[in-house]
């Protein structure tokens, strides 16, 4: 898949978030020095506050240390897309000793992530829905671990607006596909969170359906 996004700073600090986020999400991507010329085909371009004035591009995106590189580059998958925001943004969720999260925005991966704790998956569920713009919001939990499963949607109702539809998904069929492609805990769980993501679940009535 050809680069669509160029990295263009000269920063080392910068250039190593941005590019460890874009590794961390399989994004092909172009490195330039903000003096470089773009290619036609680059659709974003993203750098730093100190040189954006050096970049001429339709769209070149502004990196800001004290953000994080996340936010900058799913903003520069949006122009990629072509889009300023989501119609549906969906969070997949593998409960067990290690929670495997996937994030899907109009039916693309965006992000897959393992977390090692309840209180980590869920600080990174809100910062997740607070920074993509979407016009629904919903969290898929699987039920393979009904343990950490009632937790989770637990500290998910304290932590969520009501607006965010949460779903019980069967986990009936995905367990057995995941162990025959990968071998590697983590990698395990967030291909599960992938296909829980792409199954629809039973919505659950918020603050009534799962108190423990």
């Amino acid at each position: 898949m050809k680069a669509k996004i160029a990295v263009a700073t000269v920063s080392g600090r910068a250039y190593y978030k941005l590019v460890k986020e874009l590794k961390e999400r399989k994004l092909p991507f172009l490195s330039l020095t903000p003096e470089d010329k773009i290619p036609l085909y680059i659709k974003a371009v993203i750098t730093t506050k100190a040189e954006r004035d050096l970049i001429h591009h339709p769209k070149v995106l502004v990196f800001k240390d004290e953000q994080g590189a996340a936010e900058v580059v799913e903003e520069a998958i949006r122009a990629v897309q072509g889009k300023k925001s989501y119609d549906k943004i969906v969070i997949g969720l593998d409960p067990g000793k290690t929670f495997g999260l996937a994030v899907v925005a109009d039916g693309k991966v965006l992000k897959t992530v393992a977390y090692s704790s309840l209180e980590k998956t869920v600080h990174a569920i809100t910062k997740i829905l607070n920074r993509i713009p979407a016009a629904a919001s919903i969290i898929r939990i699987g039920d393979g671990a009904p343990p950490y499963a009632r937790k989770l949607l637990h500290l998910l109702e304290e932590a969520l607006p009501p607006d965010v539809i949460l779903e019980k998904v069967s986990e009936a069929g995905t367990s057995h596909f995941v162990r025959e492609t990968t071998h590697k805990r983590g990698a395990r769980d967030m291909m599960s969170a992938i296909k829980i993501a792409k199954r629809s679940g039973e919505a659950l009535v918020r603050r009534e359906d799962y108190e423990t």
